[in-house]
């Protein structure tokens, strides 16, 4: 047997050195997003040139057009999201001018054909794709000439003009309403004092063929145009309606504090999972290693985009993960004082313990989709991290895991080293199974209500510190060698002319402060030219519109919505509707205790505080589900279905949290430990998520343990002793109705 474990560890040895020399690789070549990375990002609302409603074909073409202009950028790796049915999302990781970036991007040259009172004849959906060419005029000149692909409009247009009393038509590039007109500019066009009035046309006669852009243009004039009309002539307008700029310097930092907080948090899972399970615990650890490698490898394999929500969204899957080992072990301990061997009780606690590490996953898979779907970029990077991190744990954590251990099980050598192998000693029980929970429900009750009542009176005295992502406004965070004092800073946004509403201070040299400006391109370069001229410093921008900010008030609400309905509908089919009640009930409860901590100590709320919101719930009805899969087993094999009397029902309660208290700790102790580590050693950037989480996740545990199981009791006694209704498909002369002295699970 020795033999046998010993080609065992070897086969974990040569697992662990595999992934240790692997990781690295996938690590260097992950796409980081803009606060890892630093970079540009920008959300534009299309809309249509000629003010007609937008269609997706309009939205299609401009997500072409955006692309090929940033391939021209030389830029690696850009993501582009069309958000909703008419905004396109681009973010630029890693670019280092974003001024440069944001004025290509914005060059939107869409060219348009218009008489001299400035009226539209045609837009550039007549040209073919591609289609611009350097080229010459009759003298000689650089000039730029267009292929023609509707030529039966660009004929009948022509025709129309030729016939008109003023017969020339104006080729504008990025014609603006109200501030460019024939008029004024027409006596300068393709002159750099009319740069949008490209050329005027005199039409003798209709055109069927193509046609050539003369001006006053040099190579290098021509040879922009060409590009700019190449990489997809616009058949809308982009108006940009928020942006963030990130310094290089940021995200690395950021992701250096990330990094070195995950190392510290995977330690800490380790030595916990160890002192309690031995053995198996140090199995268990090896295992997260392997999650944490394999949910890695499959977000690189997809090519998804890491950022500090998505690596936010690796730590609920670890806590996931953790809560798989804990209740496998939890459930052999159970049968190993049931009298099992080792191998017997091996077998029969995963078999059992499958349904709840099922359910748990499924409800929090769940929320993961909403919050895809109804996301904006930064949670939906958290959704994708969320969804892929689920489907690894219910691999890794019941197959893998148990592959791997029941290596050592069938080797027989741990059969009398119970405590040594899982840390089981015979009748032994925790403190936490000494307790009598229904005996202080009560006071369990009162201390709920007076938290509830603290926190509503702060709810309408004090609100919510809603950040910009719900009010509008721009956040703009500075950083430099120098000290940065607030009463500086304070006095150059009074020379800004900006309105601060926030500024705080996180240490000596760096500054985050809020304004109600949505500021434009121009206010944005000024502000990044003052503080750097002044202090050196380095400016992170980032620019929320009201128009932003109503649509993710909306999402948000929405999403909490269809996840409470989605986990009602769940909890209902797989249980019973009184199980999802009680459990309703606890989620709105953890709902309220996050929001109204948030209210007392006036945390920010933004984006990401909803998406830690929805996690907690998927979190908790983990915890919950684990409860009343024991309470039902219970009922079944204790009571046979039914209670012989009212008492009975408060004794399940009982004994089914005895059971689980201790797991349901265990596994919140792993995960707010890992988020403690992110706290204290990771980036500020997600500091408000990471309290959100941990306030969640010991609301979580207290009503998995305490509000959930007893109003499941308080309903079922209520409905204790009434008859059972005839179902709608059972015949009269098949069913009587009686009176039952228990009630079914």
């Amino acid at each position: 047997m020795k033999k046998q474990n010993i080609k065992n560890i070897s086969l974990v040895v040569t697992i662990l050195v595999f992934m240790g020399l692997i990781f690295p690789h996938i690590f260097n070549n992950l796409k980081f997003g803009l606060d890892l990375k630093g970079g540009f990002e920008v959300l534009y609302q299309v809309k249509s040139l000629d003010g007609s409603k937008v269609t997706n074909d309009m939205v299609t073409n401009t997500y072409k057009t955006i692309s090929n202009r940033i391939d021209s950028l030389g830029i690696t790796e850009p993501v582009i999201i069309v958000e909703g049915n008419d905004r396109i999302r681009v973010q630029l990781a890693g670019v280092t001018n974003s001024e440069d970036a944001r004025n290509e991007l914005s060059s939107v040259a869409s060219l348009t054909f218009r008489n001299t009172n400035d009226e539209l004849l045609m837009t550039s959906d007549i040209l073919s794709s591609g289609g611009a060419k350097i080229g010459s005029d009759d003298n000689g000149r650089p000039a730029v000439g267009l292929s023609i692909k509707n030529k039966d409009k660009f004929h009948t247009v022509t025709k129309q003009i030729s016939e008109s009393s003023d017969p020339r038509i104006v080729i504008w590039l990025d014609y603006e309403e109200g501030v460019n007109s024939f008029s004024k500019e027409g006596n300068y066009c393709g002159t750099n004092q009319a740069p949008r009035c490209l050329s005027v046309a005199m039409v003798e006669q209709a055109f069927s063929d193509d046609v050539i852009i003369k001006g006053n243009f040099t190579t290098e004039e021509v040879d922009k145009l060409v590009r700019l009309i190449n990489s997809g002539s616009l058949p809308t307008k982009l108006e940009e309606v928020s942006s963030k700029t990130v310094e290089a310097a940021f995200g690395a930092d950021s992701l250096d504090k990330t990094f070195t907080a995950g190392i510290i948090a995977l330690v800490s899972i380790a030595i916990i999972l160890i002192v309690l399970y031995r053995f198996a615990g140090l199995m268990a650890s090896i295992t997260v290693l392997i999650y944490t490698f394999l949910t890695f490898l499959t977000f690189w394999l997809f090519g998804g985009v890491l950022t500090l929500p998505g690596i936010a969204a690796l730590v609920i899957g670890i806590g996931m993960a953790v809560d798989a080992c804990v209740i496998s072990f939890a459930r052999i301990k159970d049968e190993l004082n049931n009298g099992s061997g080792l191998q017997e009780a091996y077998v029969l606690g995963n078999k059992n313990s499958f349904m709840a590490i099922f359910d748990g996953n499924v409800t929090t898979l769940l929320t993961a989709i909403i919050l895809f779907n109804l996301g904006e970029s930064s949670v939906k990077g958290f959704a994708t991290m969320l969804i892929i991190s689920i489907i690894v744990t219910m691999f890794v954590m019941v197959y893998v895991m148990r592959i791997l251990l029941n290596l050592f099980v069938k080797t027989k050598y741990f059969d009398n080293k119970l405590n040594l192998f899982i840390g089981y000693k015979k009748n032994q029980k925790s403190i936490f199974s000494k307790i009598d929970y229904i005996k202080y429900k009560k006071v369990f009750y009162l201390a709920t209500i007076i938290f509830m009542v603290i926190g509503t009176v702060s709810l309408f005295t004090n609100g919510l510190k809603l950040g910009i992502d719900f009010n509008g406004g721009s956040s703009i965070t500075i950083m430099s060698n120098q000290t940065l004092t607030k009463k500086d800073i304070e006095s150059d946004f009074k020379t800004l002319n900006y309105d601060v509403y926030e500024l705080e201070k996180i240490n000596d040299n760096n500054v985050i402060t809020k304004v109600n400006q949505t500021l434009t391109n121009e206010e944005i370069a000024k502000t990044q030219d003052y503080f750097k001229d002044k202090y050196e410093a380095r400016t992170d921008i980032g620019v929320i519109s009201n128009m932003v900010s109503r649509d993710l008030i909306k999402n948000a609400f929405l999403s909490l919505i269809f996840a409470t309905i989605g986990m009602i509908i769940y909890v209902s089919f797989r249980f019973k509707f009184s199980y999802a009640i009680s459990g309703l009930v606890a989620l709105i409860h953890d709902a309220l205790i996050m929001v109204m901590v948030f209210s007392l100590l006036q945390f920010e709320v933004s984006s990401i505080f909803i998406a830690a919101l929805l996690s907690i719930i998927g979190y908790s009805i983990n915890d919950t589900i684990v409860t009343f899969d024991r309470m039902r087993e219970t009922i079944t094999k204790k009571y046979k279905g039914k209670f012989k009397k009212k008492e009975n029902i408060d004794e399940v309660v009982n004994e089914s949290l005895k059971a689980t208290v201790s797991r349901n700790i265990i596994t919140s102790i792993t995960t707010i430990s890992t988020v403690t580590a992110l706290i204290i050693f990771g980036s500020h950037e997600i500091f408000n998520f990471n309290i959100a989480m941990l306030i969640g996740l010991v609301a979580g545990v207290y009503s998995s343990i305490i509000l959930a199981p007893q109003l499941w009791a308080e309903i079922t006694k209520r409905n204790y002793n009434k008859p059972i209704k005839k179902k709608w498909y059972e015949e009269d002369d098949e069913v009587e109705e009686i009176k039952i002295k228990g009630i079914n699970s």
